[in-house]
């Protein structure tokens, strides 16, 4: 039984993204100054961000329209393909249904691109010439070194350092696309320096190397910041993932009972998953909604609803958030994509308002069913989106035992083709099944801001 593919004309490309903060109970919590802990206004963002991404932050419009520019790029690999997997169904011998939206077709293999081009496009036409910015397992970099040749700007990244070294063919990607990969903790910058001469074997943080790429920005007229998850303005950017498989879900006659996503940051969660979470919220529908985080890194499933820093050097603004704490070092598992102290703060209230629930699984098992989903649809997920394929087998299987044909749909939000090494070191046993010990969380949280608000 072959595996069916649901696909759009470029005339279906959204011509607008969706806001969740116009559909929200509560307005989100409000974003406080680092120093003053005060509420922040546009002019503390301005150094930052250009003025159309701060009003976008701060929206609650329902619909953003898609600038022009942004759509004909978008057309490069939008809209990308919905497959009803059916041999992955066959292969668990379940009556469930199982969808999965797949953005490992854009040029630079992920979901990342689908804020990196706009970001790029309105830091353009605010004159700006360079962006610097962070990465992960580097799916972020890749995508904003793209659109900043796009659009003929310069582009400085900050590796985490255990990636850096993981994944070089990333960072080699990067780098043909013009941008200047830094290893982080680095030298360049007084906040790197500051964790090096504490921690010289410091295998590094998304929070500390969003604090070298801010400090950058900061002290930079010519430079601004451009960050890939969990503020607003990038998850609303990432709607068009979800607006589109609602189309493909229609076509396909079916709509999904599960939704599910993988979550580090949120962006590619909230892109699959607010469109349909905006409709529970509006008392349209009752979805199930799923996010899916490593065990090794469990913001929603072990850290608190509390404010903190977005970064380890205390630069950037104080947020409401899911957080381990801004001192949070993660352990160099695979998921480098997953590895962020915080979550995104409008995924961060839906979980704390109970609107999603959250799991969490170990490195072991998300690879067991990555492989275990390319065997059957010849797609081989980065390891961040095995966390989401997990979570959809363990569904599958629990509508086997109890006879329920249910659709589960989740966001194959890239592919693995530049984590082979990750790959390697799993089939040769040499992962471990890590969780992140309670004490530990316990003292990363031990920094958290005291804030009035």
């Amino acid at each position: 039984m072959d595996s069916v593919k649901y696909t759009l004309p470029e005339s279906k490309i959204p011509k607008s993204w969706y806001n969740i903060q116009a559909d929200l109970r509560d307005a989100a919590p409000p974003v406080l100054h680092p120093q003053s802990k005060e509420p922040i206004g546009p002019d503390d963002l301005a150094a930052l961000f250009p003025m159309e991404l701060i009003k976008q932050e701060v929206s609650t419009e329902r619909e953003i329209e898609i600038p022009g520019p942004v759509r004909d790029l978008y057309r490069q690999w939008r809209p990308t393909p919905l497959y009803r997997a059916r041999r992955l169904e066959q292969a668990l011998d379940t009556p469930a249904r199982i969808y999965y939206k797949y953005e490992g077709v854009s040029p630079s293999g992920s979901h990342k691109p689908n804020t990196a081009v706009p970001q790029a496009f309105y830091n353009k036409e605010a004159g700006v010439t360079k962006l610097t910015t962070e990465t992960g397992a580097g799916q972020w970099g890749s995508a904003l070194s793209m659109a900043c040749t796009f659009f003929g700007m310069e582009c400085s990244v900050y590796m985490v350092k255990v990636s850096y070294d993981q994944k070089p063919y990333r960072r080699g990607l990067m780098e043909s696309f013009g941008a200047n990969v830094t290893p982080s903790p680095s030298r360049t910058t007084a906040s790197g320096r500051a964790v090096l001469d504490e921690h010289p074997d410091s295998t590094g943080s998304l929070g500390i190397a969003i604090s070298e790429a801010v400090e950058v920005a900061a002290t930079s007229d010519d430079t601004n910041y451009a960050l890939g998850s969990v503020l607003n303005h990038v998850l609303t950017h990432q709607t068009v993932i979800g607006l589109e498989t609602m189309e493909q879900m229609a076509a396909a006659d079916d709509e999904p009972d599960i939704l599910i996503g993988c979550t580090g940051g949120g962006s590619n969660f909230a892109g699959m998953c607010f469109p349909y979470v905006g409709e529970n919220l509006r008392g349209e529908k009752n979805y199930r909604v799923i996010a899916v985080e490593p065990a090794a890194c469990p913001t929603l499933t072990k850290g608190p609803y509390a404010y903190d820093y977005g970064d380890t050097a205390h630069l950037t603004p104080i947020v409401k958030m899911h957080t381990l704490g801004s001192g949070f070092v993660p352990p160099g598992f695979h998921a480098g994509g997953l590895r962020y102290h915080g979550m995104a703060p409008l995924v961060s209230q839906l979980h704390s308002e109970g609107h999603i629930e959250a799991v969490a699984y170990d490195q072991l098992r998300t690879f067991a069913a990555g492989i275990q989903f390319a065997q059957a649809e010849g797609i081989l997920p980065a390891p961040e989106a095995n966390h989401a394929v997990a979570a959809a087998i363990d569904e599958a299987l629990a509508c086997k035992e109890s006879g329920e044909s249910k659709a589960i749909l989740f966001n194959l939000c890239g592919h693995g083709q530049f984590d082979m090494q990750a790959y390697l070191d799993y089939n040769a046993g040499k992962l471990v099944a890590y969780e992140y010990p309670e004490e530990e969380v316990a003292m990363a949280l031990s920094g958290l801001p005291s804030v009035s608000a």
